[in-house]
């Protein structure tokens, strides 16, 4: 009995010693084109290779041991170093000021200035996205303006040409007053916002005229004619010589939809029946026809 307890437990020892190196080796991870680690924690130990750099974004990382040929760049985590952890690159751990100024550090030097070569679409594809969220906030003002550049597309161009040249005379005058001086923010806060109202209006009522030359008998939601429109205009604001013309278009109709969009229509259409010598309140065309 004591030999066979004997044996039994030389076998339970060997099974436990060849479980334990089988475990080790299954645990042993290899990481060929680099490792992220995503919003959690992540320890890698000596028998870990990653081929490549080892990214932490807002999470943390232990290296006890393990080797890792790239760099390692930490965006709002922590990476600790233990029992000889060798790392072949650069330690960039990134603070959130870094973070904001350097968006595109992980890309080579190729993809950096194929991003610079492009920075002004990037740019345009910005202030679409800022014209859309003012759609969504403000549609009730971009559906006004764009009934004024529908209807009257002449005077929304020369109210934004005038509003445009009025802006720095203003914000001068502004300027010399001591109480006016605050107010110059406001004037450019309220600039901007007509700005990407306008833009707005214009960009749906192009996306809705291009609409219905494609599908005559369908009807866009206002959402598909602005993305419509905003693929459209922007373009048209890419083209190489007459990009700038584009831009200045949308820029001043759309600006001068939005400042009429806050006028009665009755304040700048009431001239029109008394020119023509017509009554106010009878349209030019006459009085209504009644049946006797």
């Amino acid at each position: 009995m004591n030999r066979l307890t004997r044996s039994g437990l030389i076998a339970v020892v060997f099974a436990g010693l060849v479980f334990g190196a089988a475990t080790q080796t299954a645990w042993a991870k290899t990481y060929e084109h680099g490792h992220t680690i995503w919003f959690g924690n992540d320890t890698l130990t000596s028998d870990d290779v990653v081929n490549g750099d080892l990214t932490i974004i807002f999470g943390d990382a232990t290296c006890d041991g393990a080797t890792i040929t790239g760099d390692v760049r930490t965006y709002f985590g922590h990476f600790e170093s233990l029992n000889g952890c060798d790392v072949g690159g650069e330690l960039q751990n990134l603070a959130p000021a870094a973070f904001m100024a350097l968006p595109f550090s992980g890309l080579d030097a190729s993809d950096r200035m194929l991003i610079e070569q492009n920075r002004h679409v990037f740019r345009h594809l910005a202030w679409a996205v800022v014209v859309l969220f003012a759609f969504l906030l403000f549609p009730l003002r971009v559906r006004v303006a764009l009934e004024r550049v529908e209807q009257h597309p002449g005077l929304s161009a020369a109210v934004g040409t005038l509003a445009a040249v009025a802006v720095v005379p203003l914000a001068i005058l502004l300027l010399l007053s001591v109480i006016g001086i605050p107010l110059i923010v406001v004037e450019f806060a309220a600039l901007l916002a007509c700005l990407w109202i306008g833009h707005a209006a214009v960009s749906v009522l192009i996306g809705r005229r291009l609409f219905e030359l494609l599908r005559p008998h369908t009807t866009p939601s206002p959402l598909g004619a602005l993305l419509l429109g905003l693929l459209v205009v922007v373009a048209g604001e890419l083209l190489p010589v007459f990009g700038w013309v584009v831009m200045l278009l949308v820029g001043l109709i759309g600006l001068g939809g939005a400042i009429l969009g806050f006028v009665r229509e009755a304040a700048f259409t009431h001239a029109q029946p008394l020119a023509a010598g017509v009554p106010p309140g009878v349209p030019p065309g006459g009085a209504p026809m009644r049946s006797a």
